[in-house]
């Protein structure tokens, strides 16, 4: 059973924290939290995703951006991240977490699974087509999770 679950991506201020509060409403039972490759640390949640957020009733506002450590990994029992090379990425921190890091999207396409986009410096239209993705993968994760 994966009680504590961590979600990855570039900066931790777009889609990572945005897909755990996602997660965590779904799953309120379950430990989430999120970090960044390469973190914007201590920065928030960026515009564009505070508002599809509070448009969607999450509440990202006490977000603080944080970077991924290997203790972190660790310490979490399932990895979710957004791309294969942020899978690598992972791997190359921590060689014994890769077994337990999986895409985010690896439900959605009928099951082929899918990268989801940074949507950072992008328009609201790009925001608007990842926190999509978003909740396709959270709830696809919450139902097999």
């Amino acid at each position: 059973m994966f009680q504590r679950i961590l979600v990855v991506c570039t900066g931790n201020i777009c889609r990572s924290p945005v897909a755990a509060a996602m997660l965590a409403r779904r799953l309120p039972e379950r430990e989430l939290a999120s970090a960044g490759l390469g973190a914007l640390e201590g920065h928030g949640v960026a515009s564009q995703a505070q508002r599809l957020a509070d448009a969607d009733g999450l509440d990202v506002s006490a977000h603080s951006a944080r970077q991924l450590t290997r203790e972190m990994l660790s310490a979490h029992d399932l990895i979710l991240v957004m791309s294969e090379g942020q899978r690598r990425a992972v791997g190359e921190l921590a060689p014994e977490a890769l077994g337990k890091t999986l895409l985010l999207g690896r439900w959605l396409d009928q099951g082929k699974g899918r990268d989801i986009p940074d949507p950072y410096r992008k328009s609201d239209e790009a925001f608007a087509h990842v926190h999509r993705l978003l909740g396709e993968a959270t709830d696809a994760w919450a139902q097999r999770i």
